[in-house]
């Protein structure tokens, strides 16, 4: 169970830590006026969601990336209209030292990681290793001068990841017909519900577009008759009667039905990772 208080108490702590490293970045950005920033999603919804976000100035950027975690449509869509600075989203790996896979300036198309970059080759297969073609989702493979050897004194992983000249990541990706990626989350994050496959940032992406949803995450939670259902943990602007089943036919009325989740679970912040990342893991052991 999450116990409440202390999830009450760590999340106290956690705004005092945001709000104190969200005043660096201002006080930084004031100083030494740079032209580029690097971001990640959650200290970008830090930014935007700040009081007086329209008031900082950042009008010295050229632009901002992001990376680390998936960046949401409506995420990209905030920082763009309440800074006006592009926000390049892409991916890469420590295993390949590099990012592969990046939006470019003048070319973002927002929920997507852009494009190859140059240097590098990326495939997405099936889990034989054929490799699929544009639209469908599949296993990222990627190849190119900066990648690892292998895992230091890991011979199995090492075998799975690195095939020949590619590494094959466990990332989830969709190819376009424009050659432009969308990420669609870890293989093992994927979820099997009623036989078809469910990518959870599809639904958070969907979720997010609701007004009252401040930030969400959804994973897969074992049911009574051991089948995998979706459940939507969501940090709400306020919570109300009647919210969850309004959230639930917020998702049925824009994606297929099977997509939606079955439960609504609301909690004051998403428990997080000593990297900032949403602990999914916990997530997933600790549903109510």
């Amino acid at each position: 169970m999450l116990c409440q208080r202390g999830h009450r108490i760590h999340r106290a702590r956690c705004d005092r830590q945001r709000a104190q490293a969200l005043l660096r970045v201002r006080e930084r950005i004031a100083r030494f006026r740079p032209t580029i920033l690097i971001n990640v999603p959650t200290m970008i919804n830090h930014m935007v969601s700040h009081p007086a976000a329209a008031s900082h100035d950042l009008s010295c950027l050229r632009l901002a990336t992001s990376a680390g975690e998936p960046l949401p449509v409506e995420l990209y869509q905030r920082w763009k209209r309440t800074f006006g600075v592009e926000l390049l989203d892409g991916l890469g790996t420590a295993e390949m030292w590099h990012i592969f896979i990046s939006n470019r300036p003048g070319q973002v198309r927002p929920g997507t990681l852009g494009t190859v970059v140059p240097g590098f080759d990326v495939k997405v297969c099936d889990d034989e290793g054929r490799e699929l073609p544009a639209g469908e989702v599949g296993v990222l493979w990627v190849r190119g001068g900066s990648r690892a050897l292998g895992y230091w004194q890991q011979m199995e992983k090492t075998k799975e990841g690195f095939r020949g000249e590619w590494y094959v990541s466990g990332d989830m990706v969709r190819r376009d017909p424009d050659g432009y990626f969308t990420y669609c989350g870890r293989a093992d994050d994927l979820l099997k519900v009623s036989g078809k496959w469910l990518a959870p940032q599809e639904v958070e992406n969907c979720l997010l577009h609701h007004p009252a949803v401040k930030e969400v995450a959804v994973v897969g939670v074992m049911g009574a008759h051991g089948l995998v259902k979706p459940y939507a943990f969501v940090v709400a602007q306020e919570v109300r009667d009647g919210l969850a089943a309004e959230l639930q036919a917020f998702v049925r009325e824009r994606l297929e039905p099977y997509k939606y989740p079955r439960e609504v679970i609301f909690l004051d912040a998403l428990p997080r990772t000593h990297l900032g990342k949403v602990d999914r893991a916990r997530l997933r052991r600790e549903p109510v």
